[in-house]
């Protein structure tokens, strides 16, 4: 799974739930297999660090997912030496037993190492905890970083469904009442769409990603959201009436900065260069959304990322030409970020930015 994550790049949230449901595994050792593979995806970088000290060249794929693994274990989980260098040996391909054997020795005796940096110690590309530091200050990107390593807890709707704390918070700071007609303009897959039909809104869910449409459909059959309509539709031209919604939602693709925790391997694949074409894209989104509100209607912008430019620039773009309102921000947890609110990332919340305006 390592080498299929590192080499070939699978989707670390996607392929290993579907490996562990054929595996045969209990509960517990499934528990274990989720901690190693994301721990050790999390922590790429922090491992190698460690362990290339002790490497003469680079080893092939096989051998380097041993190795990481098992200096995981004896870095992060503290497991004593003998038993993470056994374990991790018996699982090795044989040709390569050896080689890991004398690494993971020499990592244990050396113990703790000393790193060279916050970003080598915490695991990040150099970018991100550059961005982070420049728009959150010092200590709070560090503390921001560190809970990032750390599992998600998983949090399920009244209605079943599994849905983030903070996912569910934007809901609940929207002013959607019954019968309300309201758009969400990146639905998929369907989860916020769920939850606004489920408090008596009618809601039209738009996506431009048709592989998504069918997810977001059984979602609402699921969950019995009859008053959910799924759209095939570009959110940046939808296809619907301007200026009869009473509130829309564009929870925007982003970074995905707050949910590095909850996506092991995404701080290894998104790029410095893709923020500010995100930009673009959201403040094109929320322009398009604009344009479908009623007089005295509710736009509202969520992404679940925490830069600057995709968060207190956007939203300034948007407050530009006066024909939309700052309401006020929601109460704690949340924090106020510039005309809007954040939630950084903890132990039970995906970092998110959320900002609220009505139509004058």
């Amino acid at each position: 799974m390592l080498v299929r994550i590192d080499t070939d790049g699978a989707y670390a949230n996607i392929a290993l739930p579907a490996a562990l449901g054929q595996s045969g595994l209990d509960e517990r050792d499934r528990a274990f297999a989720t901690e190693l593979v994301y721990g050790v995806t999390r922590r790429r970088r922090a491992l190698d660090w460690a362990l290339d000290t002790f490497l003469a060249t680079p080893p092939p794929p096989p051998a380097r997912a041993a190795l990481r693994m098992g200096a995981y274990q004896l870095i992060a989980l503290d497991t004593p030496a003998y038993a993470a260098v056994s374990a991790t040996v018996a699982a090795t391909p044989r040709s390569h037993r050896g080689l890991v054997n004398a690494v993971l020795r020499r990592v244990g005796d050396a113990g703790m190492p000393d790193w060279p940096d916050d970003a080598t110690r915490l695991s990040y590309p150099d970018w991100i905890v550059e961005a982070l530091t420049t728009d959150l200050g010092h200590n709070t990107a560090l503390e921001v970083l560190e809970s990032m390593n750390a599992p998600a807890r998983v949090h399920r709707r009244a209605d079943g469904y599994v849905q983030d704390l903070s996912s569910q918070m934007v809901i609940d700071a929207m002013g959607v009442q019954p019968g309300d007609l309201v758009a969400d303009m990146c639905a998929a897959p369907g989860g916020k769409a769920t939850a606004l039909a489920g408090r008596g809104a009618s809601v039209i869910a738009c996506d431009s990603q048709l592989g998504r449409i069918g997810l977001m459909k059984a979602n609402r059959e699921s969950l019995d959201a009859g008053s959910m309509y799924v759209v095939a539709a570009d959110g940046r031209h939808p296809p619907l009436r301007p200026g009869c919604f009473d509130a829309v939602l564009v929870d925007a693709p982003c970074s995905g900065l707050g949910t590095l925790r909850r996506r092991p391997d995404a701080r290894w694949r998104i790029e410095p260069s893709a923020v500010p074409r995100l930009t673009r894209l959201q403040a094109d989104l929320l322009h398009a959304a604009a344009g479908l509100l009623r007089p005295g209607g509710e736009l509202v912008y969520s992404v679940c990322t925490l830069t600057a430019a995709e968060t207190l620039a956007v939203a300034a773009e948007m407050t530009a030409n006066g024909r939309l309102e700052p309401l006020p921000a929601p109460a704690e947890p949340w924090s106020p970020h510039g005309s809007g609110a954040m939630l950084l990332p903890d132990a039970d919340h995906d970092g998110m930015a959320l900002f609220r305006w009505r139509r004058r």
